[in-house]
């Protein structure tokens, strides 16, 4: 009985003093692993007589027990004070200031979706966002876009596997589908604007698998071609910074507008430089029209009462126009040198008073 109160004694003593995962280990398996010392206790019952090996077995299974206890709650010990130790050493004081040399710089698209938002704020468009997996219907059945469609075929779209139901969710091909999540959602007037992601089989030197948009909505009881030609004019001169830009808008075709038209804005390429304004050029920016009834039928909504106007622009375009970048994929090669000659400050934050860019 000495001996083995001893023993646990020991054992206990050797658990507690272990200064490290490590050693604890090493006590576990030199009290309780095969060749351990409690372990060697267990196979000597085998000698004894039936009445004392049944009282000492007990004994041994409550030393056992105590032991794997105690070790368990010196590692639950030394695993916090582990980690207290790695947070400790790994701490980052965010109140140091900035290393100019480390100084970062805000993505170009970044900032040219907060110069959009911020005109369009100042007209009394809100932001309005979706989600980037979308359905067949919301991208293109309510869209009135037909199942013959090329845009749906597999070469322009990216789609998801089969599901059991037989549809297939897709990676949205524009922004509209918020258009139609918030006229579900919302009841008229709608004032809205959808910047985000969006996704086509495509890539070329004008155009990437992911891409950007910022699209419009207006609907109301009164709206008319008159005042989309007013809002898309004045953002126009107020994206590019020049009051007299020419603005043109061209007839088109657009399946959920009717009508459609692509905007074009004026610019001079005298020189080899191209400079947006007054000029015998034009340049293609944007489309719109006003909203097709059968979107807005599409939508619960009576196009008898209500009608309004969409556009889209895309980010990546008039950003490389207003900023003289020549090649849309360096937007995404995530090139350091590229962003320090291209990106802004970070407190370059874009207002109406204070200047889009500067």
């Amino acid at each position: 009985m000495d001996s083995l109160e001893t023993l646990r004694a020991l054992a206990l003593a050797q658990v507690e003093q272990a200064p490290s995962l490590e050693a604890l280990e090493a006590a576990r398996v030199a009290l309780l692993g095969k060749k351990g010392s409690i372990s060697g206790l267990m196979t000597s019952l085998g000698a004894m007589a039936p009445e004392e090996r049944k009282e000492a077995g007990a004994r041994f299974n409550v030393l056992k027990d105590e032991v794997a206890q105690a070790l368990s709650a010196r590692k639950t010990q030394l695993e916090a004070g582990a980690l207290d130790e790695r947070l400790a050493r790994e701490t980052v004081d965010v109140t140091l200031p900035i290393r100019p040399e480390r100084q970062g710089r805000i993505h170009p698209i970044s900032q040219v979706m907060e110069e959009i938002v911020t005109i369009f704020a100042q007209m009394g468009f809100v932001v309005a966002e979706g989600p980037d997996i979308e359905d067949d219907f919301h991208n293109f059945t309510a869209l009135n876009i037909p199942p013959e469609h090329p845009a749906r075929q597999m070469h322009d779209t990216f789609y998801f596997d089969e599901r059991p139901d037989g549809t297939r969710h897709l990676l949205r091909t524009h922004t509209s589908p918020v258009q139609i999540r918030t006229m579900l959602s919302s009841a008229p007037p709608i004032r809205i604007i959808a910047p985000g992601r969006t996704y086509r089989c495509d890539s070329d030197m004008t155009h990437t698998p992911m891409f950007h948009q910022v699209e419009g909505l207006v609907i109301d009881k009164s709206t008319h071609m008159g005042h989309l030609k007013g809002c898309l004019t004045e953002f126009v001169r107020a994206f590019f910074q020049v009051d007299d830009v020419p603005v043109r808008f061209r007839p088109s075709f657009f399946p959920f507008t009717e009508p459609s038209a692509e905007v074009d804005i004026g610019c001079s390429r005298e020189g080899g430089e191209l400079k947006i304004g007054k000029g015998k050029g034009w340049l293609e920016i944007l489309g719109c029209g006003m909203v097709h009834p059968n979107v807005l039928k599409s939508c619960n909504i009576d196009p008898e009462i209500y009608q309004g106007f969409a556009f889209g622009v895309g980010v990546e375009r008039v950003a490389m126009l207003k900023y003289g970048i020549p090649d849309l994929r360096t937007f995404f090669d995530a090139d350091i040198r590229w962003l320090e000659h291209y990106g802004f400050q970070p407190g370059d934050v874009p207002t109406q008073s204070g200047g889009l860019s500067r």
